[in-house]
């Protein structure tokens, strides 16, 4: 069941990508800061929040310059 969910998880996130650098960064960045902050699950969620959050906070920073 759970990998069933985390399948169907990945796939909606992969689905959403619009600009896949963003996204990478974002995840990364995400990923080591939950690291940090909550260990292990701290970066799954960080990495998953990263990587859904990042094409706004882009397009923020961009819009800014």
């Amino acid at each position: 069941m759970k990998t069933t969910i985390i399948i169907i998880v990945a796939g909606l996130l992969a689905a959403a990508c619009t600009t896949t650098d963003q996204r990478i960064a974002g995840a990364a960045a995400g990923a080591g800061t939950g690291a940090l902050v909550g260990g292990p699950i701290g970066a799954i969620a960080g990495g998953a929040i990263g990587a859904v959050a990042a094409p706004t906070v882009t397009g923020a920073i961009n819009r800014k310059r």
